[in-house]
């Protein structure tokens, strides 16, 4: 039964429950999706898109191939899966109906790459706040200050916002670089933030090596992706990825923004344009000492390796 038609867009089931245990229906993921259009479409034209996609009675999938039976007014380009190894065809959202489209078929999060397509230059670098189990916010905030008193070390700015999950996002927009610097100044800006309180912070990829204090990831670079500010996460309630002045962010309940109450706590303009800086160079320096920092997942992987190799070496002794 359609239930709506907005846009030219055929919207069924608008009353029944979006997924197993998120608390919400498909209404009210398409009424977010539909108040933030404006807000939304603009950071993911032109960028491959990853979707996060639910159904009752099942377990959320990620969606980069587009779905089967997509109106031929959906924009898609070709990418290379290196996971499937072939080409998938990843939506181009780049107007309202196709926004509403992907809704329809319950896709819950947006997540884009900062490389668009058809570009090799990144548009932007992101540095990922992962908090310890059972951690409050609180931390969060105390390790994103060490970051951005890292990026002001460098002469650079960035803007912050809520995950959507249990961590935040530092965004700084860049112009002028090549995709291998602009990951390595990631990494050397996660190890300069982790410098400042060793305590807090650090960069253990191996999450047993982390403890109690919070993972500052470098990884996301290259083809990796990030949710869209505005994007709800499959979660409870489906909060959203919430832009967030700087001083504000101390007073911040992540989880108190949901697809319910953003378009009352956000307003009508578009925080998330309004804090990003413009674009900026990456200091030289930044870059070559990111050069000299091994890659986070990598340098896991050896590490893994070689405990494996003790853990054997002690059994058979």
């Amino acid at each position: 039964m359609v239930d709506d038609e907005r846009d030219g867009v055929r919207l069924t089931s608008l009353d029944a429950p979006l997924g197993d245990g998120l608390d919400v229906t498909k209404g009210d993921l398409v009424d977010h999706l539909d108040a933030f259009a404006d807000r939304l479409v603009p950071q993911l034209a032109g960028r491959p898109l990853s979707v996060m996609r639910v159904r009752p009675g099942q377990q959320p999938f990620m969606q980069r191939n587009v779905a089967k039976g997509a109106p031929e007014w959906v924009r898609t380009v070709a990418v290379w899966s290196a996971g499937a190894h072939r080409e998938v065809h990843q939506v181009l959202c780049e107007d309202r109906r196709t926004l509403l489209w992907l809704a329809n078929q319950r896709a819950v999060e947006f997540h884009v790459p900062f490389v668009p397509a058809g570009a090799e230059e990144p548009t932007g670098i992101v540095l990922d706040l992962d908090p310890p189990e059972g951690a409050g916010f609180d931390v969060v905030v105390r390790a994103a200050e060490l970051v951005r008193r890292a990026l002001a070390d460098a002469g650079l700015a960035g803007a912050v916002k809520t995950s959507g999950s249990k961590g935040a996002h530092v965004v700084v927009p860049v112009r002028g670089t090549r995709a291998d610097d602009a990951a390595a100044a990631t990494r050397a800006l996660a190890v300069r933030a982790e410098r400042l309180d060793p305590e807090l912070a650090t960069t253990a990829y191996i999450r047993a090596d982390r403890g109690d204090r919070v993972f500052l990831d470098s990884t996301r670079s290259y083809s990796s992706t990030i949710v869209a500010a505005y994007s709800p996460r499959v979660r409870p309630g489906l909060p959203v990825s919430a832009p967030v002045p700087w001083p504000e962010l101390p007073a911040v309940r992540p989880a108190e923004i949901t697809v319910r109450t953003a378009a009352e706590r956000l307003g009508d303009g578009d925080p998330w344009a309004e804090l990003l800086p413009e674009p900026q160079e990456l200091p030289a320096e930044l870059v070559a000492e990111g050069h000299t920092i091994p890659v986070a997942r990598v340098q896991a992987m050896h590490e893994g390796k070689r405990r494996a190799r003790a853990r054997r070496a002690e059994e058979e002794d």
